[in-house]
Protein backbone atom coordinates (compact mmCIF):
# COMPACT_ATOMS: atom_id res chain seq x y z
CA UNK A 1 0.00 0.00 0.00
CA UNK A 2 1.15 3.43 -0.77
CA UNK A 3 0.83 6.47 1.35
CA UNK A 4 -2.26 7.66 -0.57
CA UNK A 5 -3.99 4.02 0.13
CA UNK A 6 -2.77 4.15 4.12
CA UNK A 7 -4.16 8.12 4.17
CA UNK A 8 -7.29 7.05 2.33
CA UNK A 9 -7.64 3.88 4.60
CA UNK A 10 -6.94 5.45 8.17
CA UNK A 11 -9.96 8.33 7.16
CA UNK A 12 -12.72 5.60 6.27
CA UNK A 13 -11.05 2.76 9.45
CA UNK A 14 -11.56 5.87 12.25
CA UNK A 15 -14.84 7.35 10.87
CA UNK A 16 -17.23 4.50 10.02
CA UNK A 17 -17.44 1.67 12.50
CA UNK A 18 -19.72 3.13 15.46
CA UNK A 19 -22.79 3.19 13.11
CA UNK A 20 -24.06 -0.51 14.62
CA UNK A 21 -22.54 0.21 18.22
CA UNK A 22 -24.40 -0.58 21.30
CA UNK A 23 -25.47 2.39 23.06
CA UNK A 24 -23.15 3.91 25.38
CA UNK A 25 -24.21 3.70 29.18
CA UNK A 26 -23.66 6.16 32.31
CA UNK A 27 -21.61 4.92 35.38
CA UNK A 28 -22.32 8.02 37.41
CA UNK A 29 -21.78 7.40 41.24
CA UNK A 30 -19.92 3.73 40.73
CA UNK A 31 -16.59 3.34 42.36
CA UNK A 32 -15.14 0.03 41.29
CA UNK A 33 -11.75 -1.62 42.13
CA UNK A 34 -9.71 -3.99 40.49
CA UNK A 35 -7.80 -6.60 41.84
CA UNK A 36 -3.99 -6.95 39.75
CA UNK A 37 -1.39 -9.23 40.73
CA UNK A 38 0.50 -5.96 40.41
CA UNK A 39 -1.63 -3.46 42.70
CA UNK A 40 -5.08 -2.10 42.00
CA UNK A 41 -6.94 -0.38 39.42
CA UNK A 42 -9.55 2.06 41.61
CA UNK A 43 -12.29 3.30 38.99
CA UNK A 44 -14.76 6.61 40.74
CA UNK A 45 -17.04 7.22 37.99
CA UNK A 46 -17.80 10.99 38.16
CA UNK A 47 -20.66 11.54 36.06
CA UNK A 48 -21.61 10.15 32.37
CA UNK A 49 -18.73 10.93 30.80
CA UNK A 50 -15.60 11.79 33.47
CA UNK A 51 -13.50 9.06 35.73
CA UNK A 52 -11.21 9.34 38.07
CA UNK A 53 -9.09 6.40 38.01
CA UNK A 54 -5.56 5.01 40.03
CA UNK A 55 -3.22 2.67 38.99
CA UNK A 56 0.38 2.31 40.17
CA UNK A 57 0.36 -0.25 37.63
CA UNK A 58 -0.11 1.78 34.84
CA UNK A 59 1.83 4.98 36.20
CA UNK A 60 -1.05 6.86 37.69
CA UNK A 61 -0.24 5.94 40.99
CA UNK A 62 -1.37 9.57 42.16
CA UNK A 63 -4.75 9.82 40.08
CA UNK A 64 -6.19 11.28 37.19
CA UNK A 65 -9.48 12.33 35.90
CA UNK A 66 -10.04 11.19 32.63
CA UNK A 67 -12.83 10.72 29.80
CA UNK A 68 -14.91 7.57 29.29
CA UNK A 69 -17.29 5.59 27.50
CA UNK A 70 -18.98 2.78 28.76
CA UNK A 71 -21.17 -0.47 27.16
CA UNK A 72 -23.82 -2.81 28.66
CA UNK A 73 -22.83 -5.66 26.45
CA UNK A 74 -24.44 -7.85 28.53
CA UNK A 75 -26.64 -7.71 31.33
CA UNK A 76 -23.26 -8.59 33.58
CA UNK A 77 -20.43 -7.71 31.53
CA UNK A 78 -19.57 -3.89 30.84
CA UNK A 79 -17.02 -2.64 28.23
CA UNK A 80 -15.03 0.83 29.59
CA UNK A 81 -12.83 2.53 27.28
CA UNK A 82 -11.05 5.56 29.14
CA UNK A 83 -9.11 7.82 26.95
CA UNK A 84 -6.66 8.99 28.89
CA UNK A 85 -6.25 13.02 27.74
CA UNK A 86 -4.46 13.53 30.79
CA UNK A 87 -1.21 11.74 29.02
CA UNK A 88 -2.05 12.03 25.28
CA UNK A 89 -0.60 8.62 24.06
CA UNK A 90 -2.84 5.94 26.28
CA UNK A 91 -5.97 4.38 26.17
CA UNK A 92 -7.44 1.68 28.83
CA UNK A 93 -9.94 -0.62 28.14
CA UNK A 94 -11.72 -2.86 31.57
CA UNK A 95 -13.80 -5.55 30.60
CA UNK A 96 -15.04 -6.86 34.01
CA UNK A 97 -18.35 -9.41 34.81
CA UNK A 98 -20.60 -8.68 37.86
CA UNK A 99 -21.29 -12.27 38.09
CA UNK A 100 -18.14 -14.08 37.85
CA UNK A 101 -15.93 -11.08 39.51
CA UNK A 102 -13.81 -11.23 36.49
CA UNK A 103 -11.89 -8.61 34.76
CA UNK A 104 -9.75 -8.09 31.92
CA UNK A 105 -7.37 -5.19 30.84
CA UNK A 106 -6.29 -3.86 27.41
CA UNK A 107 -3.70 -1.25 27.80
CA UNK A 108 -2.50 0.86 24.64
CA UNK A 109 0.03 3.32 24.08
CA UNK A 110 1.42 5.03 20.99
CA UNK A 111 5.36 4.53 21.00
CA UNK A 112 7.69 8.05 21.39
CA UNK A 113 9.71 6.66 18.52
CA UNK A 114 8.79 4.37 15.41
CA UNK A 115 10.88 1.20 14.74
CA UNK A 116 11.03 -0.33 11.35
CA UNK A 117 9.26 -3.40 11.19
CA UNK A 118 7.58 -3.17 14.25
CA UNK A 119 3.86 -1.27 14.75
CA UNK A 120 4.00 1.96 16.44
CA UNK A 121 0.99 1.30 18.49
CA UNK A 122 1.77 -1.40 21.06
CA UNK A 123 -0.68 -3.35 24.03
CA UNK A 124 -0.69 -5.18 27.07
CA UNK A 125 -2.77 -7.39 28.67
CA UNK A 126 -3.91 -8.40 32.46
CA UNK A 127 -6.49 -10.29 33.96
CA UNK A 128 -7.82 -9.28 37.37
CA UNK A 129 -10.77 -9.67 39.67
CA UNK A 130 -13.43 -7.33 41.01
CA UNK A 131 -13.05 -6.58 44.88
CA UNK A 132 -16.00 -7.56 46.78
CA UNK A 133 -17.24 -10.64 44.17
CA UNK A 134 -16.86 -13.52 44.66
CA UNK A 135 -14.54 -14.85 41.10
CA UNK A 136 -15.75 -17.99 39.50
CA UNK A 137 -15.26 -19.71 36.12
CA UNK A 138 -12.13 -19.30 34.41
CA UNK A 139 -9.35 -16.87 35.14
CA UNK A 140 -9.22 -14.77 31.42
CA UNK A 141 -6.07 -15.81 29.37
CA UNK A 142 -4.53 -16.11 25.78
CA UNK A 143 -6.97 -18.33 23.69
CA UNK A 144 -6.53 -20.10 20.14
CA UNK A 145 -10.33 -20.90 19.79
CA UNK A 146 -10.71 -18.34 17.18
CA UNK A 147 -7.53 -19.54 15.04
CA UNK A 148 -9.03 -20.70 11.41
CA UNK A 149 -12.35 -18.97 12.31
CA UNK A 150 -13.06 -16.28 9.25
CA UNK A 151 -15.91 -13.84 10.34
CA UNK A 152 -17.53 -11.18 8.58
CA UNK A 153 -18.00 -7.63 10.35
CA UNK A 154 -20.55 -5.08 9.68
CA UNK A 155 -20.13 -1.83 11.11
CA UNK A 156 -23.03 -0.20 9.17
CA UNK A 157 -25.53 -0.34 6.48
CA UNK A 158 -22.18 0.13 3.98
CA UNK A 159 -19.42 -0.77 6.02
CA UNK A 160 -17.99 -4.42 6.26
CA UNK A 161 -14.78 -6.47 7.05
CA UNK A 162 -13.84 -9.84 7.09
CA UNK A 163 -11.40 -11.41 9.53
CA UNK A 164 -9.80 -14.38 8.89
CA UNK A 165 -7.66 -15.75 12.12
CA UNK A 166 -4.70 -16.97 11.54
CA UNK A 167 -2.63 -18.42 14.24
CA UNK A 168 -2.38 -16.89 17.96
CA UNK A 169 -0.35 -14.15 16.79
CA UNK A 170 -1.45 -12.68 13.41
CA UNK A 171 -4.95 -12.09 11.39
CA UNK A 172 -6.06 -11.38 8.10
CA UNK A 173 -8.19 -8.81 7.01
CA UNK A 174 -9.59 -7.25 4.08
CA UNK A 175 -12.38 -4.26 3.18
CA UNK A 176 -15.05 -5.57 1.89
CA UNK A 177 -17.45 -2.42 1.62
CA UNK A 178 -16.83 1.33 2.26
CA UNK A 179 -13.49 2.88 2.81
CA UNK A 180 -11.80 0.92 -0.05
CA UNK A 181 -13.36 -2.70 -1.01
CA UNK A 182 -10.60 -4.97 -1.13
CA UNK A 183 -7.99 -3.08 0.96
CA UNK A 184 -6.97 -5.75 3.22
CA UNK A 185 -3.50 -6.53 4.98
CA UNK A 186 -1.93 -9.20 8.23
CA UNK A 187 -1.28 -7.75 11.17
CA UNK A 188 0.14 -8.82 14.74
CA UNK A 189 -3.36 -9.81 17.18
CA UNK A 190 -3.89 -10.63 20.00
CA UNK A 191 -6.89 -12.85 21.68
CA UNK A 192 -7.92 -13.76 25.03
CA UNK A 193 -11.26 -15.87 26.15
CA UNK A 194 -13.22 -14.11 28.87
CA UNK A 195 -15.47 -17.20 29.25
CA UNK A 196 -18.95 -17.72 27.97
CA UNK A 197 -17.99 -17.02 23.89
CA UNK A 198 -16.90 -13.73 25.26
CA UNK A 199 -13.37 -13.01 23.48
CA UNK A 200 -11.26 -9.88 23.38
CA UNK A 201 -9.58 -9.33 20.75
CA UNK A 202 -7.06 -6.82 19.69
CA UNK A 203 -4.59 -5.89 17.29
CA UNK A 204 -1.63 -3.74 15.93
CA UNK A 205 -1.19 -2.63 12.49
CA UNK A 206 1.75 -2.23 10.32
CA UNK A 207 0.12 0.12 8.13
CA UNK A 208 -1.27 3.06 9.62
CA UNK A 209 -0.23 3.83 13.35
CA UNK A 210 -3.52 2.23 15.29
CA UNK A 211 -4.53 -0.48 17.89
CA UNK A 212 -7.62 -1.32 18.76
CA UNK A 213 -9.51 -3.82 21.26
CA UNK A 214 -12.69 -5.41 20.78
CA UNK A 215 -14.91 -7.76 23.06
CA UNK A 216 -16.22 -10.21 20.24
CA UNK A 217 -19.57 -11.66 21.46
CA UNK A 218 -19.90 -15.14 19.94
CA UNK A 219 -22.31 -16.73 22.06
CA UNK A 220 -26.29 -16.09 20.85
CA UNK A 221 -25.91 -12.57 20.41
CA UNK A 222 -23.26 -12.46 17.79
CA UNK A 223 -22.05 -8.80 18.29
CA UNK A 224 -18.68 -6.52 18.46
CA UNK A 225 -17.65 -4.01 20.60
CA UNK A 226 -14.74 -1.89 20.27
CA UNK A 227 -12.46 1.39 20.51
CA UNK A 228 -9.16 2.01 18.93
CA UNK A 229 -6.28 4.21 19.84
CA UNK A 230 -4.32 6.29 16.78
CA UNK A 231 -1.67 8.04 15.81
CA UNK A 232 -2.71 11.22 13.88
CA UNK A 233 -0.51 13.39 11.35
CA UNK A 234 1.00 15.33 14.26
CA UNK A 235 1.64 12.57 16.67
CA UNK A 236 -0.99 13.35 18.68
CA UNK A 237 -3.33 10.75 19.97
CA UNK A 238 -6.57 9.76 18.31
CA UNK A 239 -9.34 8.16 20.24
CA UNK A 240 -12.48 6.39 18.68
CA UNK A 241 -15.29 4.01 18.91
CA UNK A 242 -16.81 0.75 16.97
CA UNK A 243 -18.81 -1.76 17.26
CA UNK A 244 -21.35 -3.76 15.03
CA UNK A 245 -22.69 -7.49 14.06
CA UNK A 246 -20.83 -10.70 13.48
CA UNK A 247 -21.10 -12.99 10.24
CA UNK A 248 -19.52 -16.52 10.71
CA UNK A 249 -18.67 -17.91 7.76
CA UNK A 250 -16.69 -20.86 8.55
CA UNK A 251 -13.87 -22.23 9.71
CA UNK A 252 -10.71 -24.16 8.95
CA UNK A 253 -9.22 -27.29 10.94
CA UNK A 254 -5.29 -28.58 10.78
CA UNK A 255 -5.20 -32.01 9.99
CA UNK A 256 -1.57 -32.54 11.41
CA UNK A 257 0.65 -29.07 11.92
CA UNK A 258 -1.00 -26.36 13.79
CA UNK A 259 -0.65 -22.72 13.56
CA UNK A 260 1.89 -20.83 16.21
Amino acid sequence: MDEKDLAEADEAFVGALDTYRLPSTSLEGLTTVVELDEGLLELAFIDDAQVRWASAAYDNADGAVDPYDAVQVRDDVVFVTIRVASRQRDAIVVVWSTSTGRTLIAYSWIEDDAVPGRPRCNQSFRAGRLRGVETTGTEPGPSRDLIGMRNVYRYGPDVAYEHVYLSSQRYAWQCLQGGQPGLGDVDLATVWGFGDGLYLFAFREFGIDVATVWLHDLGYALRTTGAFLARGPEGEAFHGQGGGDIYPLGRVGYPDVQPV
